[in-house]
């Protein structure tokens, strides 16, 4: 071992008073104009970890034809929010939200720690492989990588975690991943309170009686509810292949698990459905837009959507729900209301802090 590398070895385990944690958020990415809509989704279509298009050696030329046959029909979705996705704009802003509250913490630490916070995107800026690179030239040897996907699927967490995995490499870096967190008890918290403001605002402006404690729900599809102009909670996933599911992907599971945490504090009468599926194999089950028909065909007139896997506005919650979904329901004679995402809701940044610093406790970086 050289004299360098002991140096660098000793930097890597011994913990200094001044000692810079880096955090990375894990995230999807999208595109930030018109034209990086083709080659966002050649980046999403050219990962098997999302979908298989064929044999591995037609998977790019592949992609090529279905970005470049997709992207004027996305590029309009993304015309009606902005002309860009808002994802880099909001993971920012939970960065610093996050950055602020874990330092705070530790303001009065005897060791000096600090925690800087970065952002590594999948599919578009910044890349994972080029944030890694410029974590290591800021002096960072201690990473906590954080996936914004608190239900972990292959297609989500694991192909981000994959690729830090292919970039760390070539760095002396210790990394602690935080892989999922779908029943983290204060990220149910702020899922409750954003549930519960939402359907106050929905009580109010359609006269609906309010649910009542204790809970009448029991944990099933369509519980009992009994209130005057039932309020049916749809709680709408992104969908993946059910394939990976067949093969052991627990993203069903953990979906459901949060649901559980969700209802045993609030009753509600809920349901369950799956969005934003591309491409021509099969995928989860039911589709969002086959529930509202069923729940329309069933007499249900008051629905309020909660997009459950997703923590930041993208185009799946500006688009698909509050365009194309609403316009869907309000054909179908149903009122439809959304939860606020997630975002920088205080309760939610409290989370992720929690997850953050519980994580480099247990790793004894602290």
């Amino acid at each position: 071992m050289t004299i360098v590398e002991a140096q660098e070895a000793k930097l890597i385990m011994e913990p200094t008073r001044n000692e810079t944690i880096g955090v990375i958020l894990l995230n999807l990415g999208g595109p930030d104009s018109l034209q990086a809509v083709r080659p966002f989704l050649y980046n999403l279509f050219s990962d098997r970890n999302i979908i298989r298009l064929g044999p591995s050696f037609l998977q790019k030329p592949l992609a090529y034809l279905i970005s470049t046959f997709r992207s004027k029909k996305t590029e309009r979705m993304y015309s009606l929010i902005g002309g860009k996705s808002p994802l880099l704009d909001i993971t920012t802003a939970q960065a610093r939200a996050l950055e602020d509250s874990i330092n705070f913490e530790f303001r009065n630490s005897n060791f000096k720690f600090s925690f800087k916070v970065y952002i590594g995107m999948r599919y578009w800026y910044p890349f994972i492989e080029e944030v890694i690179p410029n974590m290591y030239k800021k002096g960072i040897r201690r990473i906590i990588a954080l996936s914004l996907y608190p239900h972990y699927s292959v297609t989500t967490t694991g192909s981000s975690v994959l690729k830090m995995k292919e970039v760390l490499k070539g760095y002396p870096i210790e990394v602690s991943y935080i892989s999922q967190w779908f029943n983290h008890p204060v990220y149910i918290e702020a899922l409750v309170d954003l549930i519960k403001e939402g359907m106050e605002l929905f009580m109010v402006d359609e006269h609906i009686t309010p649910p009542e404690s204790p809970p009448l729900v029991k944990g099933g599809v369509g519980g009992v509810s009994g209130v005057k102009g039932d309020i049916h909670v749809l709680f709408s996933a992104h969908s993946i292949p059910q394939k990976f599911v067949e093969q052991g992907d627990p993203y069903v599971d953990h979906i459901q698990g949060t649901i559980s945490k969700i209802t045993k504090l609030f009753p509600i009468t809920w349901h369950l459905s799956y969005q934003s599926k591309t491409g021509p194999v099969k995928w989860l089950e039911p589709s969002t837009e086959d529930k509202l028909k069923e729940l329309a065909g069933k007499g249900v007139r008051n629905i309020f959507m909660v997009p459950i896997s997703f923590v930041s506005d993208h185009i799946e919650t500006l688009y698909e729900m509050d365009i194309l979904y609403k316009k869907m329901a309000q054909d179908l004679g149903i009122t439809l209301k959304r939860m606020n995402s997630l975002n920088t809701y205080p309760v939610f940044i409290k989370a992720l802090s929690n997850m953050v610093t519980q994580n480099a406790e247990k790793e004894g970086w602290l």
